[in-house]
Order: structure tokens, then sequence, then C-alpha cells
């Protein structure tokens, strides 16, 4: 029997409706609107599609949205001082850098110039430290972590007490998502390029996170029978019956896996439509905590 499918779409329409509706009180009660800021630099084609995407979502969700697109060759100390007048604005409640930056750009300065209560990517060293550690709460969390976590939750999984496999350790999905499952008390395990008899170790968990980047690299035999497997892979392979040539599959051979576990998330329509809601939630948190309503 084929797996229960996650629908991505549809749970992050529910947390875009909870949203939109703490916007729309913040507004009529407070006057205050939810404001992020994008900050984009180059040209690259998939950063401009995912910043659209966000400030959009912002419109649709009555909040402001502050673009800021700067040209590629941007110096260092440019950038800084771009991000640090985001960072001194009232009205801006977020800010996010879209990532990657180009090469002569030290990504790291960049994202420490994020105040710690505006970081609603979850990506500053302080909020992944605390995150890290056991009785601290970060401000925000990882918007694509915190969504899979949403997913599981979503079909009923047990978390506590459950063998947890993590495929994928970095500091944006594989190594938040391990510290998030850690925390509801699942047994985790982080596996990678280097990780020994890789399979026998899949075919343990009962949550499966896929978080590696190469194209249909589950198999259905790595899977144990009723998991459930979050693909958090978007990956172009080529594909003559498509009009652009090439289509998105994931991380998971989701054909052949969808007949031997118990839930699934597809690829286009699971995680991805997730990080953007998070991103919405975590933009509203921090415009809550600017007004005092929440510590």
């Amino acid at each position: 029997m084929s797996a229960t499918l996650i629908d991505g779409k549809a749970v992050a329409e529910t947390v875009k409706a909870k949203v939109k509706e703490g916007a729309e009180y913040l507004r009529t009660e407070y006057n205050i609107t939810p404001g992020l800021a994008t900050v984009l630099v180059g040209e690259r084609p998939d950063s401009r599609v995912y910043v659209a995407s966000k400030q959009k979502a912002c419109a649709d969700l009555g909040m402001n949205s502050y673009g800021k697109t700067l040209p590629a060759d941007i110096s260092q100390g440019e950038l800084l001082d771009v991000v640090e007048g985001l960072a001194r604005d009232p009205n801006v409640h977020g800010i996010l850098v879209q990532l990657p930056l180009p090469g002569h750009l030290d990504a790291e300065t960049i994202l420490r110039a994020v105040p710690i209560e505006k970081d609603v990517d979850g990506f500053s060293p302080l909020n992944v430290g605390r995150l890290s550690m056991k009785n601290r709460e970060p401000m925000f969390v990882p918007c694509t972590p915190l969504g899979c976590l949403y997913l599981i939750d979503s079909v009923g999984t047990q978390i506590e007490g459950a063998n947890a496999v993590v495929l994928g350790r970095s500091n944006i999905v594989g190594l938040p998502m391990s510290f998030l499952l850690l925390h509801r008390n699942a047994t985790v395990t982080i596996c990678h390029s280097r990780t020994r008899d890789l399979p026998g170790i899949t075919r343990n968990a009962d949550i499966l996170v896929a978080a590696i980047g190469r194209p249909k690299f589950v198999k259905a035999d790595w899977v144990k029978p009723g998991a459930t497997v979050i693909d958090v892979g978007i990956n172009e392979v080529p594909d003559a019956t498509k009009k652009s040539g090439k289509r998105l599959v994931g991380d998971v051979d989701f054909d052949a896996v969808k007949e031997v576990a118990g839930a699934i998330t597809p690829v286009p329509g699971g995680v991805g439509p997730m990080t953007i809601a998070m991103l919405m939630q975590n933009t509203l948190t921090a415009a809550q905590r600017a007004a005092g309503l929440i510590k």
C-alpha cells in the first residue's frame, strides 16, 4: 500500500492563514505592520525567484516587504552599510540576506550584522548556538527544518522515542533539524558523505530526513517499512517530456520509496512551501516581540 502523501502546500496554507490573522490583529490593534527586508546581491536566477516568492508572500499576508537589490560587485563595506541600516529601521522586523553571496563577500560577517531579534532566517550563530543547547530557546529556528517538523507532526508521527536519521549536516538544514528532533526526545543519527553502511543505518529510521543534495539518492530498500520520510532535496534532472527539458526531483526515489514508507513528502509540493510559511511566521513573531506582546 502506498504511503500517505504529506501535502506541504496544504499545511503551509494553514500556517499562512494564522499568520495573516495575526498580522491583521497587529495592524488594527497596535498600528504595526510586520515588515520583512530582503537583501539580494547579484543576478542569480534562482535567488531572484526565491526573493520574489518571499515578497509575494508578504503582500498576500498583509505584511510590508522592503526589497534591496544590489549589484554583484558591491563591496563588503557597502553591503554591511545596507544591512546595518535595515537593522536600525523600526519598520523592519525581519532581515533576510539571500544566500549564496558572491565569492568576494564574507557571508559570516554579513549575517553577524543582522541583529538576533531580526534574524528571521535563524542563521545567526547565537540562534543556532541556543538551538544546539539543552534548556535554551533560540529567538528563531531556521525555516526549512522548522517546516519539516511541522510536516512530521501533521501526519501524527510520534517523535519521542523514535529513531531518527538525518542525511546531511549543513548549517541550514541538517544540523538544526537534528537538534529539533533531539529536543523532541528522538534518538538522532546524523549521516554524511563519510558515513559507513548508510543503507544499514537508514533502514532503522522511524523518521528519515533527506537533505544531502543528490537526486533520487535514497532507494526503497534503504527505508524501514512504515517510516515517515521527509525529502528536503530539490534537484534538476533531464526530462525530454517537459518543455524546459528538465524536472525537479528530491533526494529520495519517490516512486519506489512511497511503496515502502508510511508517509512521504513529494518534490515539489512538500517541504518547499513550508519554508516560506515558516519565514512569514518568524517575521510575525519578530513584530509581536517588537510590540511587547511576547518575549
